[in-house]
């Protein structure tokens, strides 16, 4: 008997749609190119955002989202691949992908804060290395991104397998939170989700990018920003 079961929070939900949101666009921008560059920053600013957060709930967010409750050790991972593993939330080949796809995310976003493409583009923290560093961590950043493709295309695969072949919905969960679990699996309580843990996150989140960016969004949100800035430094 399966009864249906909340097992991801809302702020969890929002993150995983909000990242695919941020991923395509860096990823679409980036291949444009161009005028479109500037929005690769800013789509690279909100997937950095969205980490930094993720990293944060993982250890203070509702139950299944913290880290601990399904950190893929070797006894979980030799457990899965028995078929002797029970769990509600990420089973441990789950966990192994979630915790790729962010470690490469943020290396994305790491090597990009210091990137530069020879043209108008700079990383807002271009200026701390030497061009030749930032060239090193340029090239980077761009073969880094053929890993992430692949890691996409595996999740992708894996959700189809799990869709098709073993019958389970692995999308809808994560749209409205629930699954459907045997009854023996079901979690008899859960952390909630709690508001000032979650403002917390998202004010830690804002900071640093904030504060990556100088603390002055409006210098690389407006396009004309700078403009209008060096047209009143003249008039005064």
């Amino acid at each position: 008997m399966k009864i249906e079961v909340h097992v991801w929070d809302w702020p969890l939900r929002l993150f995983h749609w909000l990242l695919v949101l941020a991923v395509v666009g860096a990823y679409a921008t980036g291949k444009v190119g161009g005028e479109w560059t500037d929005w690769h920053g800013r789509f690279g600013s909100l997937v950095l955002g969205l980490v930094i957060f993720r990293l944060i709930w993982g250890f203070i967010g509702s139950t299944h989202a913290r880290f601990i409750n399904f950190f893929p050790t070797f006894s979980r991972l030799l457990a899965h691949l028995k078929g002797d593993w029970h769990g509600v939330g990420h089973n441990p080949v789950g966990a192994l992908a979630v915790f790729a796809l962010l470690a490469t995310l943020l290396f994305l976003v790491g090597t990009g804060l210091f990137a530069n493409d020879d043209i108008a583009f700079e990383g807002p923290l271009y200026y701390l290395i030497d061009k030749d560093f930032s060239d090193k961590l340029s090239g980077l950043h761009i073969r880094s991104v053929n890993v992430l493709l692949v890691l996409v295309a595996v999740h992708v695969a894996a959700i189809s397998f799990y869709q098709h072949v073993k019958k389970t919905d692995l999308i809808k969960p994560m749209l409205t939170g629930k699954k459907q679990l045997p009854k023996s699996l079901a979690p008899s309580s859960a952390q909630p989700v709690g508001v000032l843990r979650f403002v917390f996150s998202l004010l830690l989140a804002v900071t640093v990018v904030w504060s990556v960016w100088g603390g002055d969004p409006l210098k690389y949100l407006t396009p004309l920003a700078g403009v209008q800035t060096a047209q009143a430094n003249g008039k005064s």
